[in-house]
């Protein structure tokens, strides 16, 4: 009979080291995120993906705040990040420094998550828009992609902190990421 494992036997990393592991090519990018505690589960996710850092961007919500450390569980004292204050900027930046930028959006033209395949050899910036108006259109036109992940129920849209996870896990399970 199967066990819960616990908590001592899962070896997790501390803070400290954490910071110096090895991280994942990719980074989170929220822009004008609205809710803070989205942004913490954004933040416990990359956490638990090893992304490389978070951009902040806009009206988005930085650390300290009680609503993002309620949900992030300390993940932003472990997980870099960084305030942006004009996304467009950012894209343009992290473009000139050869990232491959992909929005997380439904729009024309845009890759089913199921056909994406991650260039191992790249880094990726993943940008997750506003909950209401999503991913700004001056974005989208500057994205080397756009990502949309299949929905088949009534639903057009998915919470913005479970369209990170789906992404994340993705993004790792293609490209055969595993820690030891």
């Amino acid at each position: 009979m199967p066990r819960k494992v616990s908590l001592d036997e899962l070896n997790r990393l501390s803070v400290e080291d954490f910071k110096q592991a090895p991280k994942n090519p990719y980074c989170l990018i929220l822009d004008n995120v609205r809710s803070l505690n989205n942004v913490g589960s954004v933040f416990r996710t990359a956490d638990a993906f090893r992304a490389e850092k978070i951009y902040l961007c806009g009206i988005t919500g930085t650390p300290p705040h009680r609503d993002i450390t309620k949900t992030a569980l300390g993940a932003t004292e472990s997980v870099d990040w960084e305030y942006a204050p004009d996304i467009v900027t950012l894209v343009d930046q992290l473009k000139q420094e050869g990232w491959t930028v992909a929005a997380i959006e439904q729009a024309e033209g845009s890759v089913s998550l199921q056909n994406f395949l991650p260039d191992a050899n790249k880094k990726t910036a993943f940008v997750f828009g506003n909950e209401v108006a999503g991913v700004n259109d001056a974005v989208i036109q500057k994205a080397d992609l756009v990502l949309e992940i299949p929905q088949y129920g009534t639903k057009h849209s998915l919470n913005i902190a479970v369209s990170a996870g789906i992404i994340c896990w993705d993004f790792l399970a293609k490209l055969n990421k595993t820690f030891t």
